[in-house]
Parts: C-alpha cells; sequence; structure tokens
C-alpha cells in the first residue's frame, strides 16, 4: 500500500494514538497529521485531549461534538432492533465506530486528506470496523493502522513516544483496557483475562454494588413513539438527556453490569465486562412493548432479522446493503410501537410490571376467564380437527 502524504487520524489521547503522530512522520514518510477526536459522552475532557495532539506534533486537532447523533442515529436504530449481541450485549462500543468512521471520511474530504488513520491493534473488533466503514463510505480513501504493523509492546511504545516528547502516563497505568461513551463502558483485561476471576469492584463506574443500592423499590416509566423512547416518567426527554438520566436511575439500582465470554470477530474468546443501564433497560421494555403492539407472525419473524442486524453492526457491518434493507423491515414494524411500559428497579433487577398501548392487540372480552369472555369456545373442537389433521394422518400411516 502507498504512504500517505495529509492524514486524518482517530484520536483518544491515548498512548497509541499518540505515538502514532511521530510514527507516521517519521517511518512512514505522512507530511501532515490531523486529528480528530469525538465527543460521545464519554466525558473525558476534550482540550487537554486536543493539545495533546498540537504538542505530539499534529498540524491541527479537530473535536467533534456527535452525542446527538450518537444517539439518534446509531444508539436508537439499535433498540428498534432489539440489537443484543449473543443475546447480551447491547453494542455500545460497536454502535460507536461506524459514526468516528463517518465524521473521519467527511473530514478527510473537508481537509483534501488522502488517508485516515486509527491506532487499533491486530486482535481487535473495531479495526475491523473502521476498516470497512471508512471503505463502504470511500473506497478511494488509504487507511493506516500503524499500531497493527509496529511491533512493539505497550513499553516500547511509551518509549518511542518519549524520544519525541510525548510524555509518559504519569500515574501508575491501570491494567485495565476501558472504553467508555454515553451508552456504557466496556473493560477487558488486567486480571479480567482469566475467566474464573470474579470482577474486582473498583472497574465499575456507572452501576452500585448490589449491597450499596437502595433497599426500596423504584418504579420506572419509560414511553416510546414509533419504537423510539421519548419520555421518563411522563415527561419528555431529548435522546441525550434520556440516555443521560436513565444511565443514573437504572444504574443506581446496579442494573446494567454484563459478565461474558465473547466470540470476536477475528475468531478468538474475549472475556468482556460491561456497563449499559440505560441501553439494557431500553431494549428490555422496547421489546415487551412490541409483544403488545406487534402480530404474532411479525414479532417471531422479527426476532431472525434482530440477530442478523445485530451480528451485522458487531462485525463493522453498519453501511452495507443487507443492513440497509433490514433497516427498512425494522422501520416498518415500528409504525405501531406507541405506548408506556412500568418497571420495577431492584437489587440489580429491572422487572417489567406493566405494560399499555393506544396500538394494543391485546383484547381483554377475548382473554379473560371471567363472565365477559367473547371467545366462541365451540369453536376450538374445529380448528383442533383441521390443525391435527396432518399429525392424526402420519400417525396412522406409522401405526
Amino acid at each position: 500500500m502507498g504512504r500517505a502524504k495529509k492524514v486524518i487520524l482517530a484520536y483518544s489521547g491515548g498512548v497509541d494514538t499518540s505515538v502514532c503522530i511521530p510514527y507516521l512522520k517519521q517511518e512512514w514518510g505522512v507530511e501532515e497529521i490531523i486529528t480528530l477526536a469525538a465527543d460521545l459522552g464519554q466525558g473525558d475532557e476534550l482540550e487537554p485531549i486536543r493539545e495533546k495532539a498540537l504538542k505530539s506534533g499534529a498540524s491541527e486537532s479537530l473535536v467533534a461534538d456527535v452525542k446527538d447523533i450518537f444517539v439518534k442515529e446509531y444508539a436508537f436504530p439499535a433498540i428498534q432492533a432489539n440489537a443484543l449481541y449473543e443475546n447480551r450485549y447491547p453494542l455500545g462500543t460497536a454502535l460507536a465506530r461506524p459514526l468516528i468512521a463517518k465524521i473521519l471520511v467527511e473530514a478527510a474530504a473537508k481537509y483534501d486528506a488522502d488517508a485516515i488513520a486509527h491506532g487499533c491493534t491486530g486482535k481487535g473488533n473495531d479495526q475491523v470496523r473502521f476498516d470497512v466503514s471508512c471503505t463502504a463510505l470511500n473506497p478511494n480513501l488509504k487507511i493506516l493502522a500503524p499500531a497493527r504493523e509496529w511491533g512493539m509492546s505497550r513499553e516500547q511504545t511509551i518509549a518511542y513516544g518519549e524520544k519525541f516528547g510525548i510524555p509518559a502516563p504519569v500515574k501508575k497505568s491501570s491494567p485495565f483496557s476501558i472504553d467508555k461513551n454515553l451508552l456504557g463502558r466496556s473493560i477487558e483485561a488486567g486480571t479480567l483475562e482469566d475467566p474464573a476471576n470474579e470482577p474486582p469492584e473498583e472497574i465499575y463506574e456507572m452501576t452500585k454494588a448490589i449491597a450499596d443500592t437502595p433497599n426500596e423499590p423504584e418504579y420506572l416509566e419509560i414511553g416510546f413513539q414509533k419504537g423510539l423512547p421519548t419520555t421518563i416518567n411522563g415527561t419528555a426527554k431529548n435522546p441525550v438527556e434520556l440516555i443521560e438520566q436513565l444511565n443514573k436511575i437504572v444504574g443506581n439500582h446496579g442494573i446494567g453490569r454484563i459478565d461474558m465470554i465473547e466470540n470476536r470477530l477475528v475468531g478468538i474468546k474475549s472475556r468482556e465486562i460491561y456497563e449499559s443501564p440505560a441501553m439494557v433497560v431500553l431494549i428490555n421494555a422496547h421489546r415487551d412493548l412490541e409483544s403488545l403492539t406487534l402480530t404474532a407472525d411479525v414479532s417471531q419473524y422479527k426476532r431472525g432479522i434482530e440477530e442478523t442486524y445485530t451480528k451485522l453492526v458487531y462485525n463493522g457491518l453498519w453501511y452495507s446493503p443487507l443492513k440497509a434493507a433490514l433497516d427498512a423491515f425494522i422501520q416498518q414494524t415500528q409504525e405501531r410501537v406507541s405506548g408506556v411500559v412500568r418497571l420495577k428497579l431492584f437489587k440489580g433487577n429491572a422487572i417489567i410490571v406493566g405494560r399499555w398501548s393506544d396500538n394494543t392487540l391485546y383484547t381483554p372480552d377475548l382473554a379473560t376467564y371471567g363472565a365477559e369472555d367473547q371467545f366462541d369456545h365451540k369453536a376450538a373442537e374445529g380448528f383442533i380437527y383441521v390443525w391435527g389433521l396432518p399429525t392424526r394422518i402420519w400417525a396412522q400411516g406409522n401405526r
């Protein structure tokens, strides 16, 4: 692959992305590097990160506030799809990558860069998500991944950076690798690499330990319009505010912790810890509301669509023809998914205790066993005869 002259670098302010700046210049002959940090609600102060990029040798350091887009255009569609990878992980990190790729490609067009770069290693999922998403958006851009090729240990990487004026981390580095955004946190490495080890309480930030949660349950009502969450306890919230508030309310009860052995796209198993209070509760509530408002065949067929959708997102195929086709199906199903779901939050559990909708398909006078029952019980015998006829014929032929 030919080297580039001007590069847009996805920048977090960490060791790897900082060292990418002098490395790209010294080893790969890049003339100009513009860094781009995305504000995804991770809570970091981005001004020091912007300044660090300039001190590390960037000609320009960009910061993009994309929190609103992140929730509206990436998280909310995933909620409508009930997207849980391996039925557990609500894709908090995976959903951020196609958005970062999009703003990288847009910046490359704006600044007339001929390549984008990132600090991903060769073992994770994110390299795939960045590379494939950027290629889908602009197949003519070169993609540079120096950390995938430089072969340096962390200590060597720090030493390389120090040669070019990039300070080593001041405090003792945490053994854990943490990625955080508005939708949650992912934690790996350190003692977590042994699947037998219980995660230490210190790794958690968004969720309380069960022992520290309130001793009384809290009731929560989440309102949806066409599959999108819009209200908390009857009060309308903008998308970012809704996620932020739910993270606090739900995390306070110790809800949203996930400890799983995950199958990575690159073929290895990885022990992953996630905190994702709002997304866990929103997906569970949304799925429950669908059970009230969708017909049985649509609801059941959508389950398979959801699994395929989730794998596409996890595997970096957000910008793909199949994903676009599934989006159209999912959006069609959401026309009737409006209503309210009531949850009881207590000691690590979010229990759905009620739901109601103007579009309900639940018919009380058919469901009841009381005097109001309007179901024609006599019709059941003929239905059972026709329904069971193939089985009866098969049984007679096998006697």
